[in-house]
């Protein structure tokens, strides 16, 4: 295999470019600046397409060139081309687009190699080697609501991906632990129950409740609110008996945040406001020093090109804000912690907030001012989860859904699906349990993660535990009915990959494999670009193609039984990884 090959092992798209770079080079070695634009064809004309004789036309037009058109560029790209294993042929058609056609033979040993080699082959190699991916973040003191449902499962899949890209990843919880609304709860724990200190977590008991009755207080007994402002500046100044009462109350909310995070399965390290509220006074001061901090009504302020408001740092009470965390974070992870590109993953609603605070950081010379150039920073926005009636999601109460709840909703709906399909009486009650929590929960995040983030969804329990159509349900049934006909065969598929050999001589065994080799590209896209929609796209056709594989060609017990057996578990091992980077746990028995 050529040096390239073994670089970018499992990914087509970057191999090809390898070649077509090589053939660009001699059909016009004057433009030396023209990237190969080659992509995945969708008709059938090829399995891929080189599409750069229009523009490469476009720059060589009237330059004394050889060539009279695209489509003569195009023949010459064709004849420039090195050979290569892995092409069987090429045509040129219409303007000068060069379609390719793989090698099927090339495509078998690919995805052999993969098999032996391990799945990981198959990972993207991205120009970044540290990032920070900033999600789920909620607030101390309140429920983990819908909201933070997507900002959990959306960061943990971007950052299964990186990781999987061998990207060192910081997962970051911004967790809201710092502010005002802290002076409150205090106070009116210390009214409460003056044995607070003693009794721990029976002190706060209900913190939701806890905090809309110190609310409530708060809003209505003005000597409570004038104790309660007094409250945050004996916190900020750091009081023992203030500081000890707020981390009472900041480990009571991480317990009822750890029992999300366990259902999910989702890891995290907390850094929140408070951490980084030490480093604020010495990133002010540096950029005032830069001359980008401006006085305007009492408030410290930023101005910033193309914002019609400035962005406010300071308050006029001199107390720091959202801004003031969010910059002194920036400059800790540029400075302190390295990061190379900074995902933060929160609503669409907080767009305006992070471009300015970019903004800002750009004006500080922290970022380059092109936005593409690393070290980078990205928001990534998720619109709303929506009710039946098209409205925000909440309960019948127009309380805000508790997350822990609606998890385990679906836990227990999968459950009696499966007991009325009656696996009660073939399977244990461990088996059940677990087979239904796989289910359940990856039926939420799959529901989720499958439409594109920007766009508002509707949350239905039935739509999204249906076993048709493209639903978690449906693609761990494919799984496991693939994971049943290796069992069937009775063959040692370790022995196999060892000692068989695969090949792709029907048309439908192709399509398959052409589609798994799509793997390694389609990853980088979904990280590239941040959507992990295009990875659920690609594994629901993984398991339409496989449908369409199985349904035309006998596995067990046909002449070709061990090349289809070896297909077989190609296609379970990145149906497998697929779950695995969306965080839902395949199930291998249904």
């Amino acid at each position: 295999m050529a040096m390239q090959d073994v670089e970018n092992a499992g990914n087509v798209k970057r191999q090809l470019a390898k070649l077509f770079e090589t053939s660009l080079r001699l059909t016009v070695p004057d433009e030396q600046d023209i990237e190969p634009l080659v992509a995945a064809c969708a008709g059938n004309f090829g399995d891929y397409q080189c599409n750069n004789a229009m523009s490469t036309w476009a720059k060589i037009k009237g330059k004394g060139t050889q060539y009279r058109g695209p489509p003569a560029v195009g023949q010459a790209i064709m004849s420039n081309l090195p050979q290569s294993d892995m092409i069987e042929s090429c045509s040129v058609a219409g303007p000068g687009f060069v379609n390719v056609i793989l090698s099927s033979s090339w495509i078998a040993k690919s995805i052999q190699s993969m098999l032996v080699h391990g799945i990981e082959t198959w990972a993207p190699k991205l120009s970044v080697s540290k990032a920070v991916v900033d999600f789920s973040s909620p607030n101390i003191a309140k429920e983990m609501h819908v909201g933070h449902l997507r900002s959990t499962i959306i960061g943990d899949t971007l950052a299964n991906m990186l990781e999987f890209s061998n990207v060192e990843v910081l997962r970051r919880n911004h967790v809201g632990d710092w502010g005002t609304q802290f002076g409150m709860l205090i106070e009116f724990l210390f009214e409460e129950n003056p044995n607070w200190d003693q009794e721990e977590a029976a002190a706060i008991g209900d913190l939701q409740a806890f905090y809309k009755k110190s609310k409530l207080r708060f809003d209505s007994d003005p000597d409570f609110k004038f104790r309660a402002q007094k409250a945050v500046v004996k916190l900020q100044s750091g009081e023992a008996k203030y500081r000890q009462a707020w981390q009472q109350i900041c480990e009571t909310s991480r317990r009822e945040f750890d029992g999300v995070y366990q259902r999910l399965k989702v890891k995290l390290e907390e850094k929140g406001e408070s951490f980084y509220n030490p480093y604020i006074p010495q990133v002010m001061e540096e950029l005032s020093h830069l001359g980008l901090i401006e006085e305007s009504e009492n408030a410290k302020v930023i101005h910033l090109e193309g914002f019609n408001i400035p962005l406010i740092v300071v308050k006029s009470d001199g107390g720091y804000n959202y801004a003031s965390t969010d910059l002194t974070a920036i400059w800790y992870r540029l400075n302190v912690e390295k990061a190379e590109w900074m995902v933060y993953v929160t609503d669409v609603g907080q767009q305006q907030h992070f471009d300015m605070v970019f903004s800002a950081a750009r004006r500080a010379g922290w970022l380059p001012a092109d936005s593409s150039l690393y070290p980078k920073v990205s928001h990534v926005g998720f619109g709303l989860v929506l009710g039946e009636d098209g409205k925000r999601f909440r309960t019948r109460s127009s309380e805000v859904v508790r997350l822990v709840d609606l998890l385990d909703e679906a836990k227990n709906r999968s459950k009696a699906a499966l007991v009325e399909r009656g696996k009660a009486a073939e399977w244990t009650e461990e088996e059940l349990d677990q087979t239904a929590e796989a289910i359940g929960y990856g039926a939420v995040k799959y529901a989720d993660l499958k439409n594109n983030r920007l766009t508002n969804y509707v949350f239905n329990f039935d739509q999204m535990l249906s076993d048709k159509g493209n639903t978690a349900v449906y693609l761990l049934y494919a799984h496991a009915r693939i994971a049943s006909i290796i069992r069937k065969s009775g063959k040692d598929i370790e022995e196999l990959k060892r000692t068989g050999s695969l090949a792709l001589n029907h048309p439908d065994e192709r399509a398959l494999g052409l589609h798994l080799l799509h793997f390694a590209e389609i990853v980088e896209e979904a990280c590239t670009n941040l959507l992990p929609n295009v990875l659920c796209e690609f594994l629901y056709n993984v398991s339409e193609n496989f449908t369409k594989f199985y349904s035309n060609c006998q596995v067990v017990g046909s002449d070709d039984e061990t090349s289809r057996l070896l297909l077989c578990e190609a296609t379970a091992v990145v149906m497998r990884k697929c779950f695995s980077l969306l965080g839902i746990t395949p199930v291998y028995k249904i």
